[in-house]
């Protein structure tokens, strides 16, 4: 894990947004895709370069990769989680994904179960 590699992956918004909501849950790209409202192929170029940072990593299941938090990694660099932890709430956009991530799952959303969360 290399700080500079680190820290120029956390400068993009989109990617502070995934990590935002990958503290919350585990998620796979079609969950990011729903909840964001953003292409398969944005957020997997996203989590690409999150993965390559190694603050994430993805475990396949059947046909889905599970994205979460590569927490030993983060441990390395303490700062990390007292930054999530407070600035991430700052973020309006962060504030709202949380909401709709927390809506998506009541609705049942997940790969298996289409929901549309368009106009929240």
């Amino acid at each position: 894990m290399d700080i500079v590699e680190v820290l120029k992956s956390l400068g993009e918004p989109m990617r502070l947004r995934i990590i935002n909501l990958l503290r919350e849950d585990t998620l796979c790209v079609c969950d990011l895709e729903k909840v964001m409202n953003i292409t398969q192929s944005n957020a997997s170029r996203h989590l690409a370069v999150l993965r390559r940072a190694r603050l994430i990593i993805g475990e396949k299941k059947a046909q889905w990769v599970y994205y979460s938090l590569d927490r030993n990694s983060i441990a390395k660099y303490p700062f990390l989680d007292e930054l999530f932890a407070k600035e991430l709430d700052k973020i309006s956009h962060c504030l709202a994904d949380r909401a709709k991530l927390k809506r998506y799952r009541e609705l049942g959303g997940d790969c298996t179960h289409n929901i549309n969360l368009e106009g929240e």
